[in-house]
């Protein structure tokens, strides 16, 4: 006869296969966790913490740095990668879309660049697989950057103090694979440790408001955390949208799960931009995935909970949220 902890495992695991698989349970009165509890759940958190940034040459990163906000790298010199993505905000923009090279709306909201590094693929349809193939492909988009890596390097290299950095760093002057590579690596450095919602799987119980745990065992129970979970929570997997009523534009109809890392930082939401509050997001995601239309007081904890998860960059929270 199967144990009770048996049991437990195969509610979890309805619960996975099947979105909102235990959405009635959220009716049922819920036991907030107990600061002497917490210690113990910690490691079994379908969660986990961001990690400090791994060490990486100083030297290549603080190049990739001033790549990453020089408009040369675009046709005409017209934009930087820092134009979409305000590292001193949000690593996006407040736009529902950005702007092309020919002043056309870009096609899907742009995504933050900051824990990119820990997703599995890149952008909204995951078809990149990789940081380097991601930079290079933003760099050579028609739409984005615009340019030509030979012209890049061409005018890289014409510049004295630009050069001397690329032979420091790589043992040579700057050519097509050391610029991509050095914006990939600082890239690699835009990780937003230090959440609150960290500090609480790391064992600290008054990290999170009574509420903000409601909120954290609500996204569980409503299966939110299928989708939304790992160390990213997002980003790995790809879902259709709109799975029992539409859910923003129906196009593309497969997404890659964005990271709700930072999420209270980057409105507006969805890959049209068409949410323009965390409460609306939450909301109609709760109709589209779950069908299911969620109380006040349930989308109040969820939207609490998420505001948990902004971490800090340089020691400095993400979008300047307290």
């Amino acid at each position: 006869m199967a144990g009770p902890a048996h049991h437990w495992r195969r509610i979890l695991m309805i619960c996975i296969l099947i979105p909102g698989g235990l959405l009635l349970s959220s009716a049922m009165p819920q036991q907030l966790v107990q600061p002497q509890e917490a210690n113990s759940i910690i490691s079994d958190e379908p969660i986990t913490p961001v990690p400090e940034p791994r060490p990486i040459n100083a030297l290549k990163v603080r190049l990739g740095e001033r790549l990453f906000g020089d408009h040369r790298l675009s046709r005409n010199n017209l934009r930087s990668c820092a134009s979409c993505h305000d590292l001193n905000t949000n690593g996006a923009s407040k736009e529902s879309h950005d702007k092309g090279l020919d002043g056309s709306s870009l096609p899907l909201n742009t995504l933050t660049v900051f824990n990119a590094a820990l997703s599995f693929r890149f952008g909204w349809e995951g078809k990149i697989r990789a940081i380097e193939s991601d930079a290079k492909a933003s760099l050579q988009n028609p739409q984005i950057m615009g340019a030509d890596l030979a012209e890049i390097v061409e005018k890289l290299d014409a510049d004295s103090g630009l050069r001397r950095e690329f032979v420091a760093a790589y043992g040579r002057r700057p050519d097509a694979e050391n610029v991509v590579d050095a914006l990939a690596t600082f890239q690699r450095t835009l990780i937003t440790p230090g959440s609150r919602f960290d500090r609480w799987l790391a064992g600290d119980a008054g990290a999170l408001s009574a509420e903000e745990q409601d909120g954290y065992r609500l996204f569980k129970s409503l299966g939110c955390v299928s989708c939304h979970q790992g160390v990213n929570i997002g980003g790995n997997l790809f879902q259709r949208h709109g799975i029992f009523h539409p859910l923003a534009s129906p196009k593309p109809e497969i997404l890659r799960v964005p990271s709700l890392r930072n999420v209270a930082t980057t409105p507006p939401y969805f890959h049209d931009g068409s949410a323009a509050t965390l409460d609306e997001a939450v909301r109609r995601m709760g109709v589209a995935q779950l069908n299911s239309t969620l109380t006040d007081r349930q989308v109040s904890a969820l939207v609490a909970y998420l505001g948990t998860l902004t971490g800090k960059y340089r020691g400095v929270p993400v979008g300047g949220a307290p």
